[in-house]
């Protein structure tokens, strides 16, 4: 394991909120390196993105992609490596399956995953029938009929976005009622006649040859649909988190309005925080306002 060359700040993860802050970096000459798995993040997966600011639709890769390639031309080197350990002495030791840097100032953009069905076929039919982001692909599927898998918050305010745009909404659910969700939105759902529950029930197997056709739920009974959308939760990677000690909120890295942690040095953008609305629009805006923070740190 060699040692690495000093930076004034690192940026774990690669994505939206992570390479909006390399590019603040660059702007402010922060001396900066990304270090992150899967350059361009989990956004590469989205089949297309409606509602980023100049695009009528894009391409998650085909956005990224420029993301990228504008932090690369300004300077700013990402490199493909897993972090697998922080250290914190007089400067932050980031250590990971290759190297290890050295650094003044840190940003966690690791981001989250979306919890998965965990069924066969489910990863190949993503963007052809399989969604984990009603907010995203709503709009795909007017006078279509789609089906929601969960029943929390996410899952039934997702179904009653999707009822203003689609002919007709099932929402599969395992539980015999909704209890986690908040009763004013089950209220809403029980009044939303394009709303079918179905309750006691799992999505067993995903059917269709190009692209999902119908769903067979628990009992062997089938739903014909044309996208399917998972709001089952979501993991956030908050691991190098835990290992500095960081305050979460509800597994979620808790920041301040600069991203601040409660950690001297340690800030946080996207998906990874406790702030609410989680789109690449907002992962950006988290990211420019912690490279503007990480630059005001080390000017004092």
């Amino acid at each position: 394991m060699k040692i690495g060359k000093r930076y004034d700040l690192i940026i774990i993860g690669a994505g939206p909120a992570g390479l909006t802050a390399a590019l603040y970096a660059a702007r402010y000459k922060v001396n900066a390196l990304v270090i992150g798995m899967l350059h361009g993040g989990t956004a590469t997966k989205a089949h297309k993105i409606c509602n980023f600011p100049s695009y009528e639709n894009v391409c998650g890769i085909e956005l990224m992609l420029k993301m990228i390639n504008q932090v690369k031309n300004l300077g700013i080197e990402i490199k493909q490596e897993e972090v697998i350990n922080i250290k914190q002495e007089s400067f932050f030791k980031i250590v990971t399956n290759k190297e290890e840097y050295l650094s003044k100032k840190i940003i966690i953009a690791t981001g989250s995953n979306r919890t998965k069905l965990g069924i066969d076929r489910e990863y190949e039919l993503v963007g052809k029938g399989i969604s984990y982001c009603a907010t995203c692909d709503a709009n795909f599927y007017e006078g279509k009929t789609v089906g929601v898998v969960g029943g929390g918050n996410a899952a039934l305010t997702s179904a009653l976005l999707l009822a203003k745009i689609a002919k007709k909404v099932y929402v599969i659910y395992r539980k015999d009622k909704f209890f986690r969700a908040e009763q004013m939105l089950i209220e809403e759902v029980k009044k939303e006649k394009k709303i079918v529950s179905v309750f006691n029930s799992e999505v067993r197997k995903l059917i269709g040859e190009k692209k999902l056709e119908e769903v067979e739920i628990s009992g062997g009974n089938k739903i014909k649909l044309d996208c399917l959308f998972v709001e089952i939760g979501g993991i956030s990677n908050i691991k190098l988190a835990k290992l500095l000690g960081i305050k979460l909120e509800k597994n979620y890295i808790k920041v301040d309005k600069e991203q601040k942690t409660n950690v001297e040095g340690v800030f946080a953008a996207g998906d990874v925080t406790n702030n609410p609305l989680k789109q690449i629009v907002t992962a950006c805006s988290e990211g420019a306002v912690t490279g503007f923070s990480v630059f005001k740190d080390l000017r004092k």
